[in-house]
């Protein structure tokens, strides 16, 4: 049964609605000013670089996710990486938002050993892509994602937000052979294996698009989750909230290297 507007609405004001949590230090990967790279938990703790959603635009930041972050930190001993990045509207887009992600974890990979990465909706597509193009050699969890540029943009999701992202329609054709999942090659599922973790009742992003992602990709793992829409699996405090801490603890705990 679909997520009903009332559910996703309360979805999202239960994760707006928490106060942002401020960092234990930021790091610059470049001169923009969204090239930073909030730190919460402690020095040395195992690192999960996190990747947040907003449709890739600018209107949507990093600090939405900051209390994920600090509960990650605080509650499971992770040390967490919260990337910015050029967004559409603000310097971003094709090819843009692609480099940021490429450079944020390449800083992170210099600075030691980053053991998971996830992301959540457009940040999830951005994990996804990383893992096939970017300098990924670890897990990636990712929740909600756009693992499918092409059948995003025909569902017309975010209001043609996949257009935007590249650039406009006419440029669709030329550039999504480089930018969606589902027309890269799949990761190595022994150095980037993947988990996907997705609301059965998703109204933002469709599961039905991290299905095709699951069927096309050999290795990957696929978990639906009854009963919840878009923002609750990021949302500390609900139980899905619980399942996604516990992928990512599991994964940090045991996997080596970027």
């Amino acid at each position: 049964m679909p997520e009903t507007a009332s559910a996703g609405e309360a979805e999202e004001a239960a994760l707006l609605g928490l106060a942002p949590a401020p960092p234990s230090a930021t790091e610059r990967y470049g001169p923009h000013p969204s090239q930073v790279i909030d730190l919460y938990g402690p020095p040395g703790g195992p690192l999960v670089a996190v990747l947040h959603g907003g449709f890739w635009r600018e209107a949507y930041d990093r600090v939405h996710l900051s209390p994920l972050a600090a509960a990650l930190a605080g509650g499971y001993g992770l040390r967490v990486a919260l990337v910015e990045y050029r967004r559409v509207g603000g310097g971003g887009g094709w090819p843009g938002t692609f480099e940021d992600v490429g450079a944020a974890l390449e800083h992170l990979r210099a600075a030691g050993e980053v053991r998971v990465l996830a992301g959540h909706s457009a940040g999830g597509h951005l994990a996804l892509w990383a893992a096939s193009r970017g300098p990924v050699r670890c897990p990636v969890v990712a929740v909600a994602p756009v693992a499918d540029l092409a059948r995003a943009h025909e569902l017309g999701l975010g209001g043609g937000a996949v257009a935007d992202l590249l650039g406009g329609e006419e440029h669709l054709a030329a550039r999504l052979p480089g930018a969606d999942p589902m027309r890269l090659p799949p990761p190595d599922p022994r150095a980037a294996p993947v988990v996907l973790l997705h609301g059965a009742e998703d109204a933002d992003v469709p599961v039905g698009l991290s299905r095709r992602y699951a069927a096309a990709r050999p290795g990957v793992r696929l978990a639906e989750l009854p009963g919840t829409g878009h923002y609750a699996p990021v949302t500390p405090g609900t139980a899905v909230f619980g399942l996604l801490a516990r992928e990512l603890t599991r994964y940090a705990g045991r996997a080596r290297g970027t």
